[in-house]
């Protein structure tokens, strides 16, 4: 991925697209991926940074959705199910499955949890990463050692998938370069061209980080912004009514010691009736999720103080040792775009379903909202059907089913860092081969290196000290304070690579310590 490249191929003067994706996250990148390896002439442009929003703040999970069971929704289990195991089987290096204990306190708890578990192993057939099945109270804490011993009287250990979820974003977005489509990052869509009938024509487009305009026409255009569809939609159609509830999403990362084991913890209702998680990650431990409704939604949501008190007190009632203000090394917030339903208004955010929406226009506009990371794929492949009939385009069939995305490795060494770059370690180890300095640490705590940040920046469109510290090494989201010591040396580093002066290291240096308090709970 090289972004002048980019720059200078849709600069042309006829230069014109089949589909242009309007979004960089998960769902976006989906759609650029399907798009481009069937053939067709691909753009997709992100206001910010690849999966700056929601997607790069998830409690990194692929899975079925046991909740979704629960209310009944067999339908999206299942296609979560299918969809799991392709991306277990199309990105081995960031998908693995993992091993999931409910505790059980309560008599009924065990054969209640077990039967419900089984018709989860059931659905999701040959698919399946491994049985539930019930334990004893001692396999239980072997499993758990952190977990609160008194009272415990066993458990249930069922299995789903575990991923990092802004290092997959990066994955798609090189595997939709590798298929020769364009990629592009800080590049704010701000108006929708139109002929004389009305049918959009394409796009007007800002660079944010040289301030220069682009129009890029396109066959097809797809709004795939997540919270932020219906600013486009109203581009559109001004009176448009808005499609999208959000629900902002908090978790907070702490460290190993409170699970004490590989396994994660599934608490399966809450005092507000969801269920809480405590999944090992990056030697870690991501602790969540809250479900508060919001109105306006933001690029950079913060965590409210009673989510993170909400989340503590929940952990602490199955937590041997209560996890306080002072453990928590990152919070960070994400913002669901949750597909507004009939009901009304006093639907509760946790009650609307997941599945995702697509809708178009009259003017042509194709808009899909909702869904979840899991479900992405098929969500993407969907609006391609779609995209294919709207902009008259040749009809061919989706591949990303089997579709190895860039990186793939089947066997990965996860006791470092550099396992989440799958194939591309061998290369990043070549940075180190050529100059020793390369292999020099950011930081004494973790195994995050100079040619790490080389390899964002060369490689995978990193543009600012946030882009490495965030989504390409996840330090800020792992440790904020150790982020903050990293940024000043990832300035330095990348003004060298990028040939930019020293005001401009300081200026990052000053954004990105702003930006990282708010990940600081005090």
């Amino acid at each position: 991925m090289n972004r002048n490249n980019f720059l200078s191929a849709i600069s042309g003067r006829n230069f014109a697209c089949d589909i242009l994706v309007i979004g960089g996250g998960a769902t976006g990148l989906g759609v650029a991926v399907d798009a481009a390896t069937r053939g067709f002439k691909t753009v997709l442009l992100e206001q910010s940074d690849f999966a700056k929003g929601t997607s790069s703040r998830s409690t990194k999970l692929v899975h079925g959705g046991v909740r979704y069971l629960a209310q009944g929704n067999v339908r999206l289990v299942v296609e979560a199910l299918r969809e799991r195991g392709r991306m277990r089987r199309n990105a081995p290096h960031l998908v693995k499955g993992m091993r999931f204990i409910i505790g059980n306190y309560k008599w009924w708890e065990r054969p209640f949890y077990s039967v419900g578990l089984t018709l989860y192993d059931i659905l999701a057939g040959k698919m399946g990463l491994g049985r539930s099945l019930p334990m004893s109270a001692k396999k239980v804490m072997k499993e758990i050692p952190g977990l609160k011993r008194m009272g415990l009287k066993g458990g249930v250990v069922y299995h789903d998938g575990q991923f990092d979820d802004a290092r997959m974003a990066v994955s798609l977005a090189q595997t939709a370069a590798d298929n020769g489509g364009i990629c592009l990052n800080y590049m704010k869509v701000t108006g929708l061209e139109k002929d004389i009938n009305g049918k959009i024509t394409g796009v007007k487009a800002s660079d944010l980080l040289v301030d220069k305009e682009y129009r890029i026409k396109s066959k097809v255009v797809v709004n795939a912004t997540g919270v932020f569809v219906d600013e486009i939609r109203c581009m559109d159609s001004p009176e448009t009514k808005k499609m999208v509830r959000p629900s902002q999403g908090v978790h907070l990362v702490v460290d190993q010691k409170f699970l004490g084991g590989k396994s994660a913890l599934m608490i399966p209702k809450t005092s507000d009736g969801r269920v809480l998680f405590g999944v090992p990650w990056h030697n870690k431990v991501v602790l969540g999720t809250t479900d508060t409704p919001l109105e306006n939604p933001e690029l950079e949501p913060h965590a409210l103080e009673e989510e993170v008190d909400f989340i503590l007190d929940q952990a602490g009632q199955y937590l041997a040792a209560q996890p306080t203000r002072a453990d928590v090394l990152s919070v960070f917030a994400g913002l669901r775009p949750l597909a507004a339903s009939d009901a009304g208004d006093n639907q509760k955010t946790k009650e609307i379903s997941r599945s995702h929406k697509i809708y178009k226009t009259k003017s042509g506009l194709l808009t899909i909202t909702g869904g979840k990371w899991t479900t992405y794929r098929e969500m993407a492949e969907e609006v391609v059907n779609l995209a294919t009939r709207i902009g008259a385009l040749e009809q061919k069939k989706c591949v990303t089913a089997n579709l190895k995305l860039h990186g793939y490795a089947a066997k990965v060494d996860d006791s470092t860092w550099d396992y989440v770059y799958g194939s591309d370690a061998e290369r990043i180890a070549e940075l180190i081969q050529e100059d020793k300095k390369n292999g020099d640490l950011l930081h004494q705590n973790y195994t995050f290196n100079v040619a790490h940040v080389l390899w964002a920046v060369k490689e995978e469109m990193a543009q600012t000290v946030e882009d490495v510290l965030a989504r390409r090494l996840r330090a800020l989201f792992l440790d904020a304070r150790a982020a903050i010591e990293m940024a000043p040396e990832v300035a330095r580093i990348m003004a060298k690579e990028l040939n930019y002066s020293e005001e401009w290291q300081q200026g990052q240096v000053k954004e990105f310590t702003e930006l990282a308090g708010h990940y600081i709970v005090h």
